[in-house]
């Protein structure tokens, strides 16, 4: 068992920045609260754990939507690891429990929640339906890299939604970027093709493109976005660098069923879960990893511009579960 976990994550938290955990802790309130009072009610009702403990355990993660086969590898981990050091106390197993859900995010090397920057322009392309908050994460990814000094570009790619366009473009003028538009129910691809060819005779750092949330059939969806990845392709000799989904956190299971669809369309490389402060299932990390077998690139804790944060499962473990080793 790893021993004084909880002491790990903090050590670890220490040399990070506290403006950024107080970020997590602040925007996981409503899961934490959630999570650790459960566990606390759990706590309460055995002094040791038993079968029966486990099975509520089970339940516990599965109402926090982890996802059912997830949880049930980490409830069957736990329970192994505390038959193996005959561990029976309760306290002890919640450690072994936020070990295992560490270990689940983990298994394969999914740490790296970075955007890298190793072309003259990267490209990022936005995907996700509408109502999940695509517009204002765009915004927010704008934002966040302008202020690290990058050169930003941004393509109004959804020409199908009313009032989309205008909608970005209010953004760009706040976050004070530059925009490539066309006209309403105009071929969005023709968007990419202009918004690429300004980037790269301008020499913009970062061109970021906003796609349609809503097409008429899957079918429509994957033609459009394989038509924008074709024309990146021709311009850049290479794909995309990131293909991001947004997910709106407050979903749950249905928004990453929601999100297999773009799985079929385009090669999506990260997720972007906007809302999590106003979902008290924070659990849902844990299955998109298991489900979608990408990782959470961003995480969205508010509606201000500057409420997006690279993830970190270190800061999000402990924003989950502060509290849980008696703090």
């Amino acid at each position: 068992m790893i021993v004084g976990l909880f002491k790990k994550i903090k050590e670890a938290l220490s040399k990070k920045s506290s403006t950024k955990q107080e970020k997590y802790v602040s925007g996981l309130d409503k899961s934490r609260k959630n999570f650790v009072d459960k566990l606390a009610q759990l706590q309460s009702k055995y002094k040791n754990s038993n079968e029966e403990y486990f099975d509520e355990l089970l339940q516990i993660l599965i109402l926090s939507d982890v996802g059912v086969n997830t949880a049930m590898h980490i409830i069957d981990a736990t329970q192994a690891e505390a038959a193996a050091s005959k561990i029976t106390d309760i306290h002890q197993i919640n450690e072994i429990l936020v070990d295992k859900m560490f270990v689940a995010y983990t298994s394969d090397d999914y740490l790296t929640s970075e955007i890298q920057f190793v072309h003259d322009l990267t490209v990022l392309l936005i995907v996700g339906v509408n109502g999940v908050g695509k517009t204002t994460s765009i915004a927010k990814l704008c934002n966040r890299y302008k202020k690290q000094g990058k050169k930003v570009l941004l393509a109004a790619g959804d020409t199908f939604r009313a009032g989309a366009i205008d909608q970005l473009k209010i953004w760009a003028e706040r976050v004070k970027v530059d925009i490539v538009t066309g006209k309403e129910n105009s071929d969005p691809s023709s968007v990419i093709y202009d918004a690429l060819k300004k980037a790269k005779a301008e020499h913009y750092d970062l061109l970021i493109c906003d796609t349609a949330g809503r097409v008429q059939t899957k079918q429509h969806l994957m033609d459009e976005l394989a038509k924008m990845n074709r024309i990146i392709f021709k311009e850049l000799q290479r794909p995309a660098d990131e293909v991001l989904l947004v997910i709106d956190a407050t979903t749950g299971q249905n928004g990453v069923l929601q999100a297999k669809a773009f799985f079929d369309a385009t090669a999506v490389s990260g997720i972007i879960l906007t809302k999590m402060d106003s979902t008290s299932k924070g659990g849902i990390i844990l299955a998109i990893k298991d489900e979608l077998k990408i990782p959470v690139k961003f995480i969205c804790f508010g509606e201000k511009i500057e409420d997006i944060e690279e993830f970190d499962l270190e800061q999000y473990l402990y924003g989950l579960t502060k509290g849980l080793e008696g703090e």
